[in-house]
């Protein structure tokens, strides 16, 4: 019997990406794992927002609820890290020789990689396409992107060690730093980082509430400056990235390419 694989990520009100997310994995992944908390990261209370729908499998997808509020010491980044962590600890169902893969919402493995896949190092890294405001708006300056990390169950430790200190650059160390991990498997043409697929005001929302503090500010989560800046198909950082228009092709997922009308709001023709 193959070791199970289970999707995990922390969600915060993306139903559009998960669903994304959903259709071009289920027939890969044995279950979907979606941490929410209570709270945002700033401490606010916030609803739950994912929901089971019916066209979902139900026995596929676990919905974890961290209930209790953070410590009113913690920053930001500790919380993040703190809902990372009650994920892990919810994993007992998970056996020591299953895969935990961990993204963020918007990044998406290629699932070809997880057909009979194999892990050869301790960890790994999934290198993805960038894609900013809309499904095929490239962004060739973070591409490829460091997103959906995995390892095997008895080696994770910490779901936020794999995220902040698994890196590729790692590799290039030709000395050994206890607090860096070599063991790192890259997978190459990996996937897709489909960042702020969502409205302005949706945009302006993440910006105001996630753990990058200093982009809640009005100079860059005003909802007339973002709509500006997907306009003119620019970053929104004012770091002078400019993105680039492709082709929806078979580079893309499957699902995509069979469900064009339904994204049309979602691309660029």
């Amino acid at each position: 019997m193959r070791d199970k694989i289970y999707d995990c990520i922390t969600f915060f009100d993306n139903l559009l990406m998960f669903d994304l997310r959903y259709n071009i994995l289920k027939d890969k992944v044995d279950y979907f794992v979606i941490c929410e908390s209570r709270f945002d990261h700033r401490g606010n209370p916030k609803k739950i927002n994912f929901v089971k729908h019916q066209k979902y499998d139900d026995k596929k997808i676990k919905h974890l609820i961290l209930e209790n509020p953070f410590p009113k010491d913690t920053s930001i980044w500790e919380n993040q890290a703190i809902q990372r962590e009650f994920l892990l600890k919810s994993l007992n169902f998970a056996e020591p020789n299953d895969y935990i893969f961990f993204s963020d919402p918007d990044e998406i493995p290629r699932p070809k990689i997880l057909d009979n896949f194999q892990l050869k190092k301790k960890y790994g890294i999934f290198m993805q396409a960038c894609f900013n405001f809309k499904l095929n708006l490239f962004n060739p300056y973070e591409t490829p992107w460091e997103g959906t990390r995995v390892c095997r169950k008895k080696n994770l430790k910490s779901i936020d060690f794999m995220r902040q200190k698994v890196k590729s650059k790692n590799l290039k160390y030709n000395f050994f730093r206890i607090d860096k991990e070599r063991d790192i498997e890259l997978f190459n043409n990996g996937g897709w980082h489909f960042n702020n697929i969502m409205s302005p005001s949706d945009i302006s929302i993440k910006l105001k509430t996630f753990a990058h503090t200093e982009f809640s500010s009005d100079e860059y989560s005003d909802e007339k400056v973002i709509e500006k800046k997907i306009n003119l198909k620019e970053d929104l950082f004012n770091r002078g990235h400019k993105y680039k228009v492709v082709k929806i092709n078979k580079n893309f997922p499957k699902y995509i390419l069979e469900n064009i009308d339904r994204f049309k709001d979602y691309i660029i023709k």
